[in-house]
């Protein structure tokens, strides 16, 4: 590779409206100010974007998850969770230094943009791509199971079989979820403001379920349950951190909130330690209480398991009634997240030239890339009806231990190649945590299935051929074959 062309692969830039003070000249910024077809809002304020975090990662993890985690670690996925949340923790740290030096709505692709260059910052985006738009389909899938429940309980009737699963799980189509994400959809196009209150009521709403679920299922506690505590060792407890690590992608959602909440360098950080203390909090709370009530074989291919586990404690439909509505409250809100994060990494590759520039037109109105929300939500509605969970699971796992691990490496290299650049929070125990957290992914990886991380590889294939025949030749940073000589 000539050195012209590493150069250009490899050029960096600060996003749009990102201080230079203490920035290096190698790091290039071509656009300083957006005009207002192009500009997003800043409404938001610290607890909304806290409640962001909440409401994007506690949802199907906990209420559908746990039922595919269990049987593949048995009562040691609780291990599973405190490994999945160490590593979850690590890289928030790390997370919480580049958003509040680089606080902007494209996350871990803009962190990446302006530390490892262009090149890297594209995988970095189809990894987000893949950990949102897939993870968004995960979540709607889930949503069936509770929504059928639900309306059983309530009013006598659900959606037939047929019109609840995808065709490999023996139905045609799952209406359900395609549902779910047109309602989404009709909310986000409101805008970010509106769409977080709405999160905010949906994030209180689903914890005091949960809380109600712990208090009744403690009740039919037994301690026997946990005797045969980890019957598949230490490869069972690998396997299920992967599929559970799927529980923590809202904490992503934080950072693409960078360019549409007060003050980010502050609100950014703070909102994701609070997230993750909360939500690991809840988790470890709700899966005690959910192996104490009921044997860990049981978790096996069980449907909408909570409400299952609470129904046969106390022996009546009202509080399965009850964890249904919160399932259904809380699978809407992640599914909300991540559509929301989906559309904001696709707003920065936009601004950045690397995907066509209709993708970050925004209405004048509400603020809001309204093409880009509608091709999202088409594009996750056809994934959800047709694509079933456990697939989609754990590509959104991989896609969001890529992302965490290339963020944990910009911490170290923007440290060396700008050390001036302003920074509202530091890592602790720096460089020990982020070399820390780049191992722990990389061992979350490896116990991922090999159909996984091959359906993986063929999605950057496809995004390196992408780039290579579009993207490179339309960034905001190309330059002239003759300037490159």
């Amino acid at each position: 590779m000539s050195t012209s062309t590493a150069q250009e692969l490899f050029r960096r830039r600060l996003p749009a409206g990102v201080s230079h003070e203490g920035c290096p000249d190698s790091i290039a910024q071509t656009v300083e100010t957006l005009d207002e077809s192009h500009s997003l809002k800043r409404s938001m304020s610290t607890l909304q974007l806290t409640l962001i975090g909440v409401g994007g990662t506690v949802g199907t993890g906990i209420f559908f998850i746990l039922s595919q985690a269990v049987p593949e670690a048995g009562p040691a996925v609780l291990i599973s969770f405190v490994l999945a949340a160490v590593v979850a923790g690590l890289t928030v740290v790390c997370y919480a230094e580049l958003a509040s030096t680089i606080p902007s709505s494209g996350s871990s692709y803009s962190f990446t943009y302006a530390t490892m260059g262009e090149l890297v910052a594209f995988v970095v985006g189809a990894c987000l791509i893949l950990e949102y738009g897939v993870s968004a389909a995960a979540v709607a899938v889930g949503w069936s199971e509770y929504l059928n429940l639900l309306l059983n309980n309530v009013f006598g009737f659900s959606f037939p079989a047929a019109l609840s699963a995808a065709p490999d799980a023996g139905g045609i189509v799952n209406m359900p979820a395609i549902i779910l994400v047109g309602l989404c959809l009709l909310l986000l196009l409101r805008g970010a403001s509106e769409s977080a209150k709405v999160n905010s009521i949906m994030v209180f709403i689903k914890m005091g379920v949960l809380v109600i679920f712990s208090a009744i299922a403690f009740t039919g506690f037994h301690a026997d349950h946990f005797a045969n505590f980890a019957p598949y060792g230490a490869r069972g407890v690998t396997v299920a951190t992967g599929s559970l690590f799927f529980s923590y992608i809202g904490l992503d959602a934080v950072a693409t909130a960078g360019g549409e909440v007060k003050n980010p360098r502050r609100a950014v950080p703070r909102a994701l330690i609070f997230a993750l203390l909360i939500v690991t909090g809840i988790y470890l709370l709700v899966a005690i209480a959910a192996l104490g009530a009921q044997q860990a074989g049981a978790f096996s291919n069980q449907t909408a398991s909570l409400a299952s586990i609470v129904e046969g404690v106390v022996g009546a439909t009202w509080p399965g009634t009850i964890l249904a509505i919160g399932a259904v409250i809380s699978i809407f809100s992640v599914t909300l997240i991540c559509l929301y994060g989906q559309t904001r990494i696709l707003y920065s590759m936009s601004q950045d030239g690397l995907v066509p520039k209709a993708l970050s037109k925004v209405n004048p109105k509400t603020r809001v890339p309204v093409l880009n929300t509608w091709i999202v939500c088409a594009a996750v509605a056809i994934l959800a009806g047709f694509l079933p969970l456990g697939i989609l699971a754990d590509l959104t796992s991989i896609g969001t231990l890529s992302a965490f691990a290339l963020v944990s490496l910009g911490v170290i290299i923007l440290r060396r190649t700008a050390p001036d650049l302003p920074r509202g929070f530091k890592v602790p125990g720096y460089p020990v945590t982020p070399i820390l957290s780049i191992a722990a992914c990389i061992y979350v990886v490896s116990g991922l299935h090999v159909l996984t991380l091959e359906a993986f590889a063929v999605w950057i294939a496809v995004a390196l051929i992408f780039y290579f025949a579009w993207s490179r030749r339309h960034s905001e940073l190309a330059v002239p074959p003759e300037d490159l000589s």
